[in-house]
């Protein structure tokens, strides 16, 4: 979901994108949607964030310069019409062409700001990358890899910078998310190091931080703020130069406050940081309902925030279409219950009230579906239909079910997904080499929720031993 803005950031982040014919069109969609989840909460500009990407091909291609896409709407859509030129996995020729355009006024890139490179690999490279890698971070880049194959631990964690546990990830292509956030932080450690900055912004209050310019217990900080529509009512406060961050507090809601830290030595000069920060709206509950852990008789729901002036929730539910409704009653110190005795494959409407102390009452609602009972694959099997080809076979999921799809993720190979009407229990994978291991996964498909996969282990003998394979059920 959308994420909150991201200011007071500022650096060069240009994105090595593996366009290279060993990745299937599948995976390079999917690292086009992590790269834009990863950019979503950023402002950019060229007082901000710039973001540029180059492609990893028999020879390298800038896809946009860095002070091309300066809005959020623009740089989503060029992420998205940003296409696979197929080609060798060249990367070391990438990293020199990004050494030249990560410091280039040609590719709208800005001295004298952090400059971050993140490369996205499913572990291969046909030429060598480790000198290009070390002349971009001796030259001050920060490296971070995201692996979604099988690459060598070792080389890659030469390659990404120290240390390699903040630095470097391995994760399936299909789990890029959980791995964002992380990797967002990361980033954010680097272009926020050198500035002024505001974190844990409330409707009333934020905590500003700075870097260490200070050394002397003689030095001190003067921090001056106001509201920038009335900088007559400008506060100042003095901190001694041990201090890196300050809370204000008391502050207005929704309102915009002009900041400048003065680093006061009587030895070197410093000039001033500036930085602009925007009070949240007032708080009120709840902003947010979330359903979860949904069966075929229950789901989970819970809501935010959680404030002291509310004294209670009511939760309304019932199925849609329909009119009748019923009614739990949930106690102010509580954010969540669980629903029970529900229908099977039912669409609900769940709407949470909040009782204030003084009266007032807010709502938001919701739609939550309930499972389908047994809706899962079963008995998923396979039967040797000749050189490195099987044949998978499954048991019908319960249900209306709309159709299957089968997803074959090779050790060798692109991965393939394959989509089959819910008449079709049965699927041929092909080149499926032999000596490798593929995984298979099979998972109906339902209209208003969710189904359960089976997925199965399948070992391709060598070609030298005897014909056939061997499957294991995943652990």
């Amino acid at each position: 979901g959308p994420q909150p803005s991201i200011s007071n950031s500022e650096g060069d982040l240009l994105f090595l994108l593996d366009s290279s014919g060993s990745v299937s069109y599948y995976e390079f969609s999917r690292v086009k949607e992590f790269m834009w989840d990863l950019l979503q909460p950023f402002t950019f500009g060229p007082k901000d964030v710039q973001a540029s990407i180059i492609h990893i091909s028999t020879m390298p291609t800038m896809e946009f310069p860095f002070d091309r896409y300066l809005s959020s709407g623009t740089l989503q859509q060029a992420i998205r019409d940003t296409q696979q030129l197929m080609g060798d996995t060249n990367t070391g020729k990438a990293l020199s062409y990004a050494k030249e355009k990560f410091f280039s006024d040609e590719a709208g890139a800005r001295p004298d700001v952090p400059k971050v490179l993140v490369w996205v690999t499913d572990g291969f490279s046909t030429d060598d990358i480790s000198e290009p890698m070390q002349v971009l971070k001796d030259m001050g880049v920060t490296v971070f890899i995201v692996s979604t194959g099988r690459g060598n631990y070792l080389e890659l964690s030469a390659a990404a910078s120290q240390p390699p546990e903040k630095h470097l990830h391995f994760v399936d292509v299909d789990d890029l998310p959980i791995i964002t956030k992380e990797l967002r932080d990361a980033i954010l450690d680097v272009i926020q190091a050198n500035r002024l900055h505001a974190v844990d912004i409330t409707s009333s209050s934020f905590r500003l931080i700075w870097p260490k310019f200070l050394s002397q217990e003689t030095d001190y900080y003067t921090l001056e703020y106001a509201p920038g529509g009335d900088l007559a009512r400008k506060r100042t406060t003095q901190v001694s130069g041990a201090h890196t961050s300050l809370t204000l507090s008391n502050l207005a809601p929704e309102t915009t406050y002009e900041v400048a830290l003065i680093p006061e030595s009587n030895i070197h000069y410093f000039p001033p940081q500036t930085t602009r920060v925007t009070t949240l709206a007032e708080e009120i509950s709840p902003t947010q309902v979330l359903i979860s852990e949904s069966g075929p008789h229950s789901f989970h729901v819970s809501w935010a925030p959680m404030l002291d002036s509310v004294i209670g929730y009511q939760v309304l539910y019932g199925p849609l279409p329909g009119n009748s409704a019923k009614l739990l009653e949930v106690d102010g110190k509580h954010n969540s219950t669980v629903v029970e005795n529900l229908a099977p494959n039912t669409t609900y409407l769940v709407t949470v009230t909040a009782v204030y102390k003084s009266g007032k009452e807010k709502s938001l609602s919701a739609k939550a579906c309930t499972q389908e009972e047994g809706s899962k694959v079963r008995h998923l099997r396979f039967e040797d239909m000749g050189p490195n080809t099987l044949k998978a076979s499954w048991d019908s999921a319960d249900g209306e079910v709309l159709g299957y799809r089968v997803r074959c993720r090779r050790q060798t190979g692109p991965s393939s997904v394959i989509s089959v009407s819910p008449q079709i229990h049965s699927v041929l994978l092909t080149d499926l080499a032999s000596g490798t291991i593929s995984k298979v996964c099979v998972k109906p498909v339902y209209k208003n929720q969710p189904g359960k996969g089976l997925c199965r282990m399948v070992h391709m003998q060598p070609a030298t031993d005897a014909q056939g394979y061997k499957h294991r059920q995943r652990a």
